[in-house]
């Protein structure tokens, strides 16, 4: 197997002090033995703002498209990237209650990114001992913390 024909394994993870309020995002990317971590945040945010940003900020990382099997434990965007998306896109980034989607900013730019890759999306149980959703999660919180400092 060559090396562009590895699989990239990415865990990303959002958190949100006050929903809305203070955020941050992380995500670790693994391929070939290598790692790298990523975070960073928002002021004023909500968890599923951070949840996406996670993922967008973590695909921008790619220099090429590639194999990828991306771990979250957020339901929502395991699910509306998978499965609510194609509707949305449909009714025009309307729900079935004819409302708005919310982030819709984001979700675009998700579609838009998700769309050079080959991409499994792969939900985790968030806080259950997962390694690499454990290290997201620190350095979303990471991301938290690198907020509260710009802040003060």
């Amino acid at each position: 197997m060559s090396v562009k024909d590895e699989t990239v394994e990415i865990y990303t993870d959002g958190a949100c002090k006050g929903n809305p309020g203070v955020g941050g995002w992380g995500a670790l990317l693994s391929c070939a033995g290598t790692t790298r971590e990523l975070c960073g945040g928002e002021l004023q945010t909500t968890n599923n703002r951070m949840e996406l940003l996670a993922v967008i900020r973590a695909l921008e990382a790619l220099k090429r498209s590639c194999h990828i099997r991306l771990h979250t434990d957020s339901k929502y965007v395991q699910q509306g990237i998978s499965e609510w998306i194609h509707d949305w896109k449909r009714r025009g980034w309307k729900t079935s209650a004819k409302k708005s989607v919310k982030n819709e900013d984001l979700w675009r730019e998700l579609d838009a990114l998700a769309a050079l890759h080959q991409i499994e999306w792969l939900w985790v149980k968030g806080h259950a001992g997962h390694d690499g959703n454990e290290r997201a999660d620190i350095l979303a919180n990471m991301g938290v913390e690198q907020m509260r400092k710009e802040q003060a």
